[in-house]
C-alpha cells in the first residue's frame, strides 16, 4: 500500500521533516501541528489542529473488491499520559477518497492548561484495512446468542 503525502503552504517542512515511521516496529506515523501560532487548550477545552498535509492513500491488488483501507488518527501516547490530550473523536479516520487537510480535534482532559506549539506531534496516523459489506434489511434478527442484547457493564468489572 502507497501513502501520498502532499506538504501544504502551512507545514514549516524546513524544520519539521517529512512524515515518516520513527521505528522500523512502529504501527504508526506522527502528525504535527500546522498552526502559525501557539493555541492553549484550557482544561475541558478543545480545538480544531490543522497538520499542514493531505493524505492519499492507493489501492493494491493485494486487496479484494470488498476491502480497502483508511487512516485512522489515534493520539499519542505520550501527551496522554503526561498532559492528557486526547481526540474527541478517537480514532478519527481519513477515508480512502478524502482528499482535504487532514485536522485533529485535540481535548485537553488534564487539570492544567496545555499549550500546542507549531511543529509539535499532536497524533499518529494508522493505515487500517476496511472491509465494505453488503447492507441487508431485515424484519426480524435472530437474538438467539450468547450475549443477546448484554451491554453496557453487563459482564461486570472483574
Amino acid at each position: 500500500m502507497r501513502l501520498d503525502i502532499e506538504y501544504l503552504p502551512h507545514y514549516d517542512l524546513n524544520n519539521w521533516g517529512e512524515i515518516a515511521y520513527k521505528h522500523p516496529d512502529d504501527s504508526g506515523f506522527d502528525l504535527r501541528a500546522a498552526t502559525d501560532k501557539p493555541v492553549l487548550l484550557a482544561p475541558g477545552e478543545y480545538a480544531l489542529i490543522p497538520t499542514g498535509v493531505i493524505l492519499a492513500l492507493h489501492k493494491e491488488t493485494v486487496f479484494e473488491e470488498s476491502c480497502h483501507a483508511e487512516i485512522q488518527i489515534r493520539p499519542r501516547s505520550g501527551l496522554a499520559a503526561k498532559a492528557g490530550i486526547s481526540i474527541v473523536n478517537t480514532p478519527g479516520t481519513v477515508d480512502f477518497g478524502y482528499r482535504g487537510e487532514v485536522k485533529v480535534t485535540l481535548i485537553n482532559l488534564g487539570k492544567t492548561p496545555f499549550t500546542v506549539t507549531p511543529g509539535d506531534r499532536i497524533a499518529q496516523g494508522v493505515v487500517t484495512p476496511v472491509f465494505r459489506v453488503n447492507i441487508c434489511r431485515s424484519a426480524l434478527i435472530d437474538k438467539a446468542t450468547n450475549r443477546h442484547a448484554g451491554g453496557f457493564g453487563s459482564t461486570g468489572t472483574r
